[in-house]
């Protein structure tokens, strides 16, 4: 999408879109085994190689616009995304998809336990907080994870009232452990530095039958620790498709999750994935040109299921005139 991101402006900047909407470009698949390939784009021109949600949402409009025939009780069926094959299982009743399971790309820990410094804990030139720990893991993208109940963050609830601050500190905390710790992919095929995003954990959660909630923080802009004003970013929505594969990979490698067993992730606003890890798998098995070198990397083979809705049927247009052909945005909502 190199030499097409102005599509992406056009469509989720203003005056189209706004600061937590992502597009889904469906493509043909370059695999012949998949019934459409599929890009994600998001913000500050990130384009991700995997996200659940998202997918989520493009085999649901797939199957309700009749792209994908519905096979009832259950559709199945290949998607492409740029970190591979996805395979859809649907359950669907009544022209509604009304499950989707995803399998998804293998997740895997990077590292447990780091600590980042430097985050400041108030303005420019403020003493920092103290040392933050985090997990690093790929669920789809490079996942810092962050327990919200530590001390070192004075408590952090994971509510909407708090976005703000949650916002803020995420974006600090994932910049820092960008520059502190950087990661890649394993795979020389599948280069994508990171990490790219954060989410931070929480056991307090709101909804019966949920195993812990979760707030994930998204870059819209580009940070800049002389400009107080850039450290903000904004709140995926959804209990995360990608953030779950990477958190049940962070509790499968601390022994708190095994394998086969459900973990119902909760997002900011109460609405639920269901993810499974169904068995332990190999990402790398070493050799030359891949960023782990000789060393094997095990992760896991996760699932994540949940729903999506379409909410509206729309016709976007750009005319010739339009004085904003690759959108705006502007700071008193964009970082």
């Amino acid at each position: 999408m190199t030499h097409l991101d102005h599509l992406r402006k056009l469509l989720i900047t203003e005056p189209r879109g706004y600061p937590c909407q992502n597009v889904d470009f469906i493509l043909p698949p370059t695999d012949p085994r998949a019934a459409f390939g599929f890009v994600i784009g998001e913000q500050a021109k990130v384009y991700p190689l995997m996200s659940g949600h998202n997918t989520i949402c493009v085999a649901t409009v797939l199957l309700e616009s009749n792209l994908v025939p519905m096979q009832y009780p259950v559709t199945k069926f290949l998607l492409e995304a740029p970190g591979g094959l996805v395979e859809i299982t649907a359950q669907c009743e009544s022209e509604k998809a009304t499950k989707i399971k995803i399998l998804n790309v293998p997740a895997f820990v990077h590292a447990l336990n780091l600590q980042v410094t430097g985050v400041p804990s108030a303005g420019v030139g403020s003493p920092s907080l103290p040392p933050i720990t985090v997990d690093l893991a790929y669920g789809g993208m490079h996942y810092c994870v962050v327990d919200a109940a530590q001390p070192a963050l004075g408590g952090l609830p994971l509510v909407p009232s708090n976005g703000k601050r949650i916002c803020r500190l995420g974006e600090m905390i994932k910049t820092r452990c960008r520059e502190q710790h950087p990661v890649n992919h394993p795979s020389p095929d599948l280069h994508y530095p990171g990490c790219d995003i954060l989410v931070f954990r929480s056991e307090n959660t709101t909804q019966p039958g949920a195993s812990a909630r979760n707030a994930v923080v998204m870059s819209n802009g580009g940070l800049d620790w002389e400009n107080e004003g850039t450290w903000s970013a904004m709140l995926d929505r959804s209990p995360c498709g990608t953030g779950t594969c990477a958190v049940m990979a962070v509790l499968h490698a601390k022994q708190q999750l095994g394998l086969g067993e459900d973990f119902v992730h909760e997002s900011i606003v109460g609405s639920l994935f269901t993810g499974r890890l169904l068995e332990e798998k190999v990402v790398w098995a070493g050799g030359e040109g891949g960023s782990a070198g000789d060393s094997r990397v095990v992760g896991v083979q996760p699932t994540v299921e949940g729903q999506a809705w379409i909410t509206q049927h729309c016709k976007v247009v750009l005319h010739e005139t339009d004085p904003f052909p690759a959108g705006f945005t502007v700071s008193d909502i964009w970082a």
